[in-house]
């Protein structure tokens, strides 16, 4: 299993508008480089995307939720 980390401290979205569906469900395929979600800092929104290709498994941190640079946001299988 791969995890994706968060590039930098802020608020993790899974979402890229709060009434759309996430940007990845189980077992959706997943490219390098592809979003997976959003970091906002500052009102400033920034991508997150993968680093390695996979499919996708689940997201380890909530909609909305504060994370902390490194932090594991996604799991990759």
């Amino acid at each position: 299993m791969t995890e994706i980390p968060s590039p930098l401290p802020g608020t993790f979205y899974q979402r890229p508008e709060p009434d759309a569906a996430p940007y990845k469900s189980k077992g959706d395929d997943v490219a390098v480089g592809e979003v997976i979600g959003l970091i906002e800092v500052m009102k400033t929104f920034i991508e997150v995307k993968a680093e390695s290709a996979g499919k996708f498994e689940s997201y380890l941190a909530e909609n909305a939720a504060p994370v902390q640079a490194g932090a594991a946001l996604a799991r990759l299988a």
